[in-house]
């Protein structure tokens, strides 16, 4: 039996993210946006144009805002085209930087506004896996699929394991001060985040506690 899917716009189908705020304060205000209703929703995808970046430099130089010079600087950059995501600059650490729209990134109020731009930048393991989820995802959108329809393509695919489950020591770097979260969450704090699969949802419920309880 397929277990329940954890929000119709997360990042990894059946995956979650630990989510390192740097900033007890700002992990606090992040949480708080996140309950909140947004101003405003999108009720269906805008012509595709909206979502597009057209100075390919700007997109390029935002994807590496994501990460300290020092990594961005060698990562392989790609950025959206008309039906994907395409490679703008070859990288050589194994670091991959994107800017992550809507339907990849933000809360379900956001799911179709082209406003969204989140800089991320994923290492080798999450490149190799979460990455390739939100690839194939966003090449569904592209092609016309629903939210729905997304959401169950991309669960059929990890179970049939045409796209692999998320590699151990997958984590990505989100640290621009540069992106656009959505209406609902509009500036997440610079943040790191790893992933994990088929954890007990419980468990992040209790570190949220946690580390809110943290002077």
């Amino acid at each position: 039996m397929r277990k329940k899917k954890v929000g119709a716009s997360a990042v990894s189908i059946m995956s979650f993210a630990l989510l390192v705020v740097l900033g007890a304060a700002s992990f606090g205000t992040v949480n708080q946006a996140m309950t909140q209703d947004a101003t405003k929703t999108h009720a269906s995808m805008a012509p595709i144009n909206q979502y597009l970046m057209t100075d390919q430099a700007a997109e390029i130089a935002l994807a590496g805002s994501a990460a300290p010079e020092s990594i961005s600087r060698d990562a392989e950059v790609l950025i959206l085209g008309r039906h994907g995501f395409e490679t703008a600059v070859k990288g050589k650490n194994g670091f991959v930087c994107i800017v992550e729209r809507s339907w990849t990134s933000a809360a379900d109020a956001d799911f179709w506004s082209p406003k969204v731009r989140t800089p991320i930048c994923y290492n080798a393991a999450a490149a190799h896996s979460a990455l390739l989820r939100n690839i194939k995802r966003t090449e569904l959108i592209l092609a016309g699929s629903t939210q729905a329809q997304t959401d169950e393509a991309i669960a059929a695919a990890v179970d049939k394991k045409e796209l692999p489950a998320i590699a151990a020591g997958a984590m990505c770097y989100m640290m621009s001060k540069q992106g656009y979260g959505g209406d609902s969450v509009k500036h997440w704090p610079p943040r790191l985040m790893f992933y994990y699969s088929q954890t007990d949802p419980a468990t992040w419920e209790r570190i949220c506690r946690v580390l809110q309880s943290l002077p």
